[in-house]
């Protein structure tokens, strides 16, 4: 199987993987035209998009997918749809859970409308693997139920509860994707891993909750945006695909490496309080998708040390992002850690 399109509207491109995915389908497929909705948030960014400005078969629009008139009018000139737009991060969530229900939920129902109005091929939903809790033991298989225990990851379970309700409803043509931690190139600075590497530049402390045993899976982002690709062209409607590597690394493994690669002190390392209903294990059972075709193919090791390298390189991008109101949310969320 395999479909073709003359054009995608990619919801939330300014943002990481959203702008990553962009810069595969302009390398890969440049026949196919992009149009990119973004509400241009504290995590969007249009330095992620730069090189494709004024560029034939791209299209930028600033904008909300909340907002149905605009997504309306967009979703009319494309064959289908691909939903990055979401905010995402946990720690957020904690703070202002409003901002994660009208952007995760409606937002993604205003799409599927279009996407239903206007007969598209497909709509494409980026997930999470959070929607299935804390996994103590075993892996996560796509058939399990959700027990999401955030704000976000609840809102990403609702998100796609609204998906596949129009998907049984009015037979709106649905991919889902749940991915683990993808890290990478062009990360907002408040996510673990660009926060361990841009603190560790500046010798700042490394912050990990609790003792640092957090289980996640890291999954390079140039990998995740290839199983997007395949599952957007080749998978069956009405798949849903778990995308990770298998393997599992706590939190403190991280910022260890992080600080060797840079050779810097372990000692920068720094213990605080835990976050509320902190999930210590996700872990996804890949075969769905490993028999579509995909694996991954960048080592943690090998993708950690090119993400180093690319924040050590591209000051310029992250430094102007650490400033101001990121600091206001950086002192609310890490705290002293009470012995």
């Amino acid at each position: 199987m395999s479909r073709s399109f003359r054009s995608l509207l990619v919801a939330g491109a300014a943002g990481f993987i959203g702008s990553n995915f962009v810069r595969l389908l302009r390398r890969t497929r440049p026949e196919v035209e992009v149009v990119v909705l973004d509400k241009l948030t504290y995590a969007g960014n249009l330095a992620n998009l730069a090189e494709f400005e004024r560029t034939p078969g791209y299209r930028f629009v600033h904008g909300d997918i909340c907002d149905v008139a605009l997504v309306d009018q967009l979703a009319a000139d494309v064959d289908a749809i691909v939903n990055f737009a979401a905010e995402t991060h946990v720690d957020r969530s904690l703070m202002d859970p409003y901002a994660f229900i009208e952007t995760d939920v409606r937002g993604t129902a205003v799409l599927c409308e279009a996407a239903r109005k206007h007969r598209h091929q497909v709509m494409l939903l980026i997930s999470t693997d959070e929607v299935y809790g804390e996994v103590r033991e075993g892996r996560s298989k796509e058939t399990d139920p959700f027990r999401p225990r955030s704000p976000y990851s609840a809102s990403k379970a609702a998100s796609e509860h609204i998906a596949m309700a129009y998907a049984e409803s009015f037979g709106l043509p649905l991919l889902v994707t749940r991915s683990s931690n993808n890290y990478g190139p062009h990360q907002y600075p408040e996510k673990l891993i660009p926060v361990l590497i841009t603190n560790a530049i500046d010798d700042r402390p490394l912050p990990l909750y609790n003792d640092g045993s957090a289980v996640r899976d890291y999954l390079f982002v140039e990998d995740g945006c290839r199983a997007i690709d395949e599952i957007l062209f080749d998978a069956p409607i009405g798949a849903v695909y778990n995308v990770g590597t298998g393997a599992e690394t706590t939190g403190l493994q991280v910022a260890e490496a992080v600080l060797d690669i840079m050779g810097k002190p372990r000692s920068l390392i720094e213990f605080v309080a835990d976050r509320p209903g902190h999930d210590y294990r996700y872990a996804l059972d890949i075969s769905r998708v490993t028999e579509l075709g995909w694996e991954p193919q960048v080592s943690f090791a090998e993708g950690l040390e090119r993400t180093v390298r690319w924040y050590v390189e591209h000051e310029g991008w992250w430094r102007p992002l650490k400033s101001g109101e990121y600091w206001d949310y950086y002192r609310r969320n890490y705290r002293p850690l009470v012995s």
